[in-house]
């Protein structure tokens, strides 16, 4: 087989996902195919021409949270403050700050933290490679490089999955998909995978390679959008939530996943002591700017009452002066959140508090 540098081949050809995969397969390479288009990126981490990882850029941790949502029906463990924990921990916005191979790493530390068993992480490895080698699959053009080393090489391995029964099932998913105008041959994708020449396609893989091959971007992708149940025997929390403003109030409910928060909304807050009593709030989120009563006063007089000498209270305001959270702290609050807040900043106030 030819070892051109990949970097000779003329520009603007289209990438087949196909052949590189057949390439991959025959040669039994071990080592990363990364693949991008300037937006997003595909990691396909191989030994022995196994698939043991395969990640895409693009909405990364949410795919990951949505099949450990779907993975909960069975393991209670992995609630929404498990996740939460772990996307605290590896996910980040900031690129110069990122953590390589955040995702696959967060799936290590499930594994030692006794979250899920290995079986149960390579299960969900085998789900995650085909929503991502679906995506890859409808590529028509973009830049490649093979990398012989691989970043996952320090950490364990949970699995060495079948490339092309993967392909196989990819293609049968993409070929119900009306909406998805594909270039991929009709036919199995392991018969395909074993009949195609991976040279008649695509320009043969460079194992050492030194450069990337720039060719323009074209692609569509379809969403794959993932519903959920409650898992069973999972604890729902309460949190109580006092604001005049019913808007505040629904934002809030929108913000907390039903499936593990209880919310109560009390917009009256003369008659928030006697809601809150009857709900017995694992939390309470209370605004400070109120008609007829002050958010204070009424943390004051909560922490009075035996029932909330401990509960949690979460002062939510659009005041940031040194004066406003000085009171927060006489009224013995828990924290302070600052309007406007995002969900991820809810989520990490009530979670903290919540233990």
């Amino acid at each position: 087989m030819s070892t051109t540098p990949i970097g000779s081949y003329k520009l603007f050809q289209k990438l087949h996902p196909l052949s590189l995969l057949a390439q991959l397969t025959s040669r039994r390479v071990t080592g990363c195919l990364s693949i991008f288009t300037g937006i997003v990126s595909w990691s396909i981490y191989l030994e022995d021409g196994k698939l043991t990882y395969a990640s895409y850029s693009d909405k990364l941790f949410e795919r990951l949270d949505s099949h450990l949502r779907r993975l909960s029906q069975q393991i209670p463990a992995l609630n929404s403050a498990t996740r939460v924990q772990m996307r605290l921990m590896f996910e980040t916005k900031n690129e110069h700050k990122s953590i390589a191979n955040a995702d696959y790493q967060a799936i290590c530390w499930l594994v030692n933290q006794d979250y899920i068993t290995p079986v149960q992480a390579a299960s969900l490895i085998d789900e995650l490679a085909k929503e991502v080698l679906e995506s890859f699959l409808c590529l028509k053009e973009g830049s490649y490089e093979f990398s012989p080393e691989s970043s996952l090489d320090e950490l364990p391995k949970f699995c060495r999955l079948d490339l092309r029964l993967l392909v196989e099932h990819c293609q049968k998913q993409l070929r119900n998909r009306q909406n998805i105008q594909s270039s991929i041959p009709a036919g199995g994708g392991s018969q395909i995978l074993s009949k195609i020449q991976p040279s008649q396609v695509q320009p043969p893989l460079q194992i050492k390679l030194g450069q990337k091959l720039t060719i323009p971007i074209n692609f569509d992708i379809a969403e794959n959008k993932k519903n959920t149940q409650l898992p069973v025997g999972k604890k729902l929390y309460t949190i109580a939530c006092i604001d005049d403003s019913q808007t505040v109030l629904n934002s809030i409910k929108h913000f907390l996943d039903e499936n593990t928060f209880s919310v109560v909304m009390v917009n009256d807050p003369v008659k928030a002591l006697m809601q809150i009593l009857r709900s017995k709030p694992d939390l309470i989120l209370l605004d400070v700017e109120m008609p007829s009563l002050d958010g204070y006063e009424l943390c004051s007089l909560l922490r009075k009452h035996s029932a909330f000498k401990h509960t949690p209270i979460i002062m939510v305001t659009g005041r940031t002066g040194f004066i406003d959270r000085a009171k927060a702290k006489i009224v013995r609050s828990s924290g302070y959140l600052t309007k406007p807040f995002t969900q991820s900043e809810l989520l990490k106030m009530v979670y903290k508090h919540l233990g």
